[in-house]
């Protein structure tokens, strides 16, 4: 019951993402599909006009329409304090779409350019008990703000969790002078747009008036890409965010289907055994059936006591179940990632657990109940009763399902970490060990040499670049690029990483083909190196010498690089580009010095960037551990059905044991006899023991095509999977029979060791 509950939480607050905002029904998020490199892909970056174009052509439709930045971190420096946190630009309505609680100030507090609003944690963070509202705060140590309000955070299971701070759009569009100078604005995604529909609007029929905004607005050379724009409600983002040629294929909604199962499973076992010892104590309890009707009662009478008292033990249990979560949340959540409580003060839960004891009380009730009230008052009394050969036929039953279903779950916990081993063993084309990242500030980029000279002497790191995107992320693709033999309507679009001369040293990337940039050679400022999916999409046999051209401008390809594992370890990697530029990039990339321990480098690395660039915080993180994210919803449903499947073994192991007690003392005299006659005690074990190795047997048969089907289909979401090869299935019933064994024979071992005049004496 505890798990159930556990599981039961874990499905709420997924159902529940995002209704922290009253407007949950009516919000959505302007997302694209376009076609490129063969496929449909889908993204949320939007050009940064599309607000104002949906605004103007169908603003009946709509209550607001906000562009906003991605939410990154911002240094926030206050007097002697500089702080570190996330937060983004968005239009001036926004605390009224997400419908923020204000502590301080309100919501209109976005009219003036140079405003901040702050959430609660980081107001209280830089000012302590200090009143924020009115004080001037510096972002990134060039813009200067003014508090105009407090709102309290945002919860957990919000997509907006991660909104500490929320600063005009204007703003952003003043601090980004290049983005109105772009000459071609509707080409360029780099932003997001969300809505709020009109109280009369209907989602789907507001998506469908949208679809041609951009395709009507792209120059003639751009809807090749073919853009249809449309409205992703809020009520998916979370549990059905995934999209494959164009098509919203599901998402976190498969892992709530898949433990809502296994909640339900691990509670079925639990009932299962309860029907199991109830019936097969049937004898025990035969005159008690018998007296009770001789006097009168009813059979309807006795199937009601019977029925409560499977409610009073499921009521027991649900008592015990939740001293178990509140001991247990704080694990569950941690492996969970969530931060979630027991509802205590909901009557929904209360309503739910009632609910939750009468269906499980029944469920566990109805075979014992209807078995047990069927007995033969006449029978029973004359001492004749026999429960009969085929009276033993349904506990069978409950066992091969108990263990069938204990099986899948074994299974489908092996295929899980077979999945994780398929990701975590492909070669990612670079060495990620001593690798850090630490954002770029205009100061920093001025003064990279200067820095990357005293970082080598210091004996810090061996090596550091400037780059576009972290090694894990792509942070920018382009499109047009054209080369000898391609077709002008194919549209295409790829990574085309911004590097300095140092990138491939820093990272440790492995040449193929041709050589790596270098400063002797002037001409590298037009060049392109490719990585081989790179090669391979666009048909090159000869690669190194070949020009492509890039917005008209030609470069040439002086090397091809291994594939680099950027972005998910379980799919293809993409066609990429790296080009050298002298313009400002994201991130640093270092290589630490393994020589001196990481916390000694990382010390003498704040030190030097902080000389240059005292207003920056310090933030630094380890590429191995950026890359091991990748794997954490995998390790998290590895971790969670391990966890339920020894509870599974656990539970139906516990049954098993008081089958094999129960069948010991029943045959308790013939095993005397057999002992008198002779029998050696591997020959009484075996006589025991072979009963339920067959049942197991039988649960193999039936949970391994089971089992395969449904890890088969779970598979079909990653392109790169992992074999379902026969050693998981044998694997997996070895498993189970060597528990039965180890289960069942403390008793058969208990029973065949026994003296048998004991249980002769009587005879």
């Amino acid at each position: 019951m505890a798990v159930a509950i556990l599981i039961g939480l874990w499905i709420y607050d997924e159902l529940e993402f995002d209704k922290y905002h009253a407007n949950y029904n009516r919000i959505a998020q302007v997302m694209q599909h376009q076609t490129y490199n063969g496929e449909v892909e889908t993204q949320t970056a939007n050009p940064y006009l599309m607000a104002d174009e949906i605004r103007r052509q169908y603003k009946s439709d709509f209550k607001y329409v906000l562009q906003s930045s991605w939410n990154f971190s911002h240094s926030i420096a206050y007097g002697d304090k500089l702080l570190l946190k996330p937060g983004s630009f968005f239009e001036p309505q926004v605390p009224d779409m997400l419908s923020l609680k204000m502590l301080k100030g309100s919501r209109g507090g976005l009219k003036e350019m140079n405003s901040i609003l702050l959430s609660r944690s980081v107001a209280e963070a830089v000012f302590g008990k200090e009143d924020p509202m009115d004080k001037m705060l510096r972002i990134d140590n060039r813009m200067n703000v003014k508090v105009t309000g407090v709102y309290e955070d945002l919860p957990d299971n919000t997509s907006f969790k991660e909104l500490q701070f929320i600063m005009p759009w204007d703003l952003y569009l003043s601090d980004n002078q290049w983005i109105k100078t772009m000459d071609e604005p509707w080409g360029s995604n780099f932003t997001q747009t969300f809505v709020q529909i009109a109280d009369n609007a209907n989602m789907e029929k507001v998506s469908t008036k949208i679809r041609d905004v951009k395709l009507n607005k792209v120059q003639k050379d751009e809807r090749r890409y073919k853009p249809v724009v449309f409205l992703h409600p809020m009520g998916k983002w979370h549990l059905r965010s995934d999209f494959k040629n164009g098509i919203n294929t599901g998402g976190r909604i498969d892992n709530v289907w898949l433990f809502g199962i296994i909640g339900v499973f691990v509670l079925l076992l639990a009932c299962i055994n309860f029907m199991n010892l109830s019936t097969a104590r049937s004898e025990k309890r035969a005159k008690e059936v018998g007296i009770r009707k001789a006097i009168g009662s009813e059979r309807k009478q006795l199937i009601a006591q019977f029925f409560g008292e499977s409610l009073l033990v499921s009521a027991l249990a649900f008592v015990l179940s939740l001293a178990l979560v509140i001991l247990l949340l704080p694990y569950f959540n941690t492996v969970a990632d969530k931060k979630m409580t027991i509802l205590w003060g909901s009557p929904l839960f209360w309503l739910a657990g009632l609910g939750f004891c009468l269906i499980t009380g029944l469920i566990a009730g109805c075979y014992p109940a209807l078995f047990l009230s069927s007995f033969k008052p006449v029978k029973v009394l004359k001492g004749t009763y026999k429960v009969g050969r085929f009276a033993g036929i349904p506990r069978r039953i409950l066992v091969v399902a108990q263990f069938s279903i204990s099986i899948v779950l074994i299974i489908g916990t092996i295929v899980v970490y077979k999945q994780i081993q398929v990701g975590q063993g492909r070669p990612i084309g670079y060495t990620r060990d001593g690798l850090i990242t630490h954002g770029i500030s205009e100061a920093m980029h001025k003064r990279f040499e200067t820095i990357r000279t005293e970082l080598k002497s210091s004996r810090a790191i061996i090596e550091m670049t400037e780059s576009g995107s972290p090694t894990t992320e792509v942070w920018n693709t382009n499109g047009g690029f054209d080369w000898e033999g391609k077709d002008p309507n194919q549209a295409v679009d790829f990574p085309n990483n911004g590097i300095s001369y140092e990138y491939g040293k820093t990272i440790g990337w492995k040449i193929k083909e041709g050589r790596d940039f270098s400063r002797s050679f002037a001409t590298d400022s037009a060049a392109f190196i490719l990585n081989e999916a790179a090669v391979a999409f666009i048909g090159l046999k000869d690669p190194v010498g070949k020009v492509i051209r890039w917005e008209k401008r030609p470069f040439t390809v002086i090397g091809v690089v291994e594939d680099i594992l950027v972005q998910s370890p379980y799919k293809p990697v993409r066609p990429a580009m790296f080009h050298v530029s002298s313009e400002q990039q994201n991130v640093f990339i270092m290589r630490i010095n393994p020589a001196l321990s990481a916390k000694e480098s990382l010390a003498k690395i704040e030190s030097v960037l902080k000389k240059y660039d005292p207003g920056s915080p310090f933030k630094a993180d380890f590429v191995d551990e950026e890359f091991a994210k990748k794997f954490g919803n995998e390790k998290r449903i590895g971790t969670l059905a391990t966890s339920f499947s020894i509870l599974a073994i656990f539970i139906s192991c516990l049954g098993l044991f008081g089958l094999s007690s129960f069948v010991a003392e029943q045959r308790v005299k013939e095993i005397g006899i057999r002992k008198v006659l002779g029998a050696p005690v591997a020959s009484i074990w075996k006589l025991l023991s072979k009963d339920f190795l067959i049942l197991v047997i039988i649960s193999c048969l039936l949970a391994i095509p089971l089992a395969y089907y449904y890890m088969h289909q779970w598979l079909k979401q990653y392109d790169y999977r992992a074999s379902i090869s026969w050693e998981v299935f044998a694997l997996a019933a070895v498993g189970a029979l060597v528990i039965t064994l180890i289960t069942v024979s403390f008793q058969s071992i208990k029973a065949a060791i026994a003296n048998p005049v004991k249980s002769l004496r009587s005879e």
